[in-house]
């Protein structure tokens, strides 16, 4: 492995998305700066860990291209104190970019981050990977079936979702709070979806489609290896 200046590759990266139009908000741009996504890819991919594409982690399985986690940021409208859900831990990076923006250290209230991964291989490297950049106080790793969510927890302030799923499952929209904002792939496995958006007011649901994208598939009850 050759030496590589990560945080000057992440700088680059950031400023990349930023000409691009990509990464717009300064919470998200500082959370983006800080979270060192050399410690979320396999070891023998950490030298690529800057590029901007998706990397495989296990089981077919893969981590989001940067400026996915960054568009799927901007697009939740992520506020201090939020508590938020996400299905599909993959590797644990876009929930630790998310805990930076609800739960920055120091701040009085911070919110938290419930993440679901099926697959337990990847939910215990996503927890060992939140362990070691120090955001397991932060983050909770759960293993299970997101497609389900986490009533337990319910309501969330956000839920975001990193598989395409065939139709927003019904568990999801019911644990979104009043005010709150869905964000999910939806279309046919391997192919081009369309990233949706639902926001939540007072039980009254709006719809939007914001961008196609491509997704693993997501898999449980409602997903389409259920």
């Amino acid at each position: 492995m050759t030496n590589i200046d990560f945080e000057a590759e992440r700088k680059r990266l950031v400023n990349y998305l930023i000409k691009t139009g990509v990464l717009k908000s300064e919470n998200v741009i500082k959370a983006m700066l800080k979270v060192p996504r050399e410690e979320f890819v396999p070891k023998h991919l950490k030298n690529q860990a800057y590029e901007d594409t998706p990397l495989p982690t296990s089981h077919g399985q893969t981590i989001s291209a940067p400026h996915m986690v960054a568009m799927m940021c901007e697009f939740l409208e992520l506020r201090v104190g939020d508590k938020v859900l996400e299905i599909g831990a993959g590797s644990g990076y876009h929930a630790a970019v998310i805990a930076e923006i609800v739960a920055p250290e120091g701040t009085k209230n911070p919110g938290h981050v419930y993440t679901i991964e099926l697959i337990k291989e990847l939910a215990d490297f996503a927890r060992k990977n939140l362990e070691k950049t120090s955001y397991k106080n932060r983050v909770t790793v759960i293993h299970g079936d997101g497609t389900l969510g986490l009533p337990e927890y319910a309501p969330f302030d956000r839920i975001i979702v990193t598989a395409a799923a065939p139709s927003i499952p019904k568990p999801l929209i019911e644990q979104l709070a009043d005010g709150g904002i869905l964000i999910i792939p939806v279309g046919e496995p391997h192919f081009s979806q369309v990233l949706k958006r639902v926001m939540k007011v007072k039980d009254t649901l709006k719809f939007d489609d914001l961008c196609d994208v491509v997704f693993v598939p997501l898999r449980g009850k409602y997903g389409w290896l259920g």
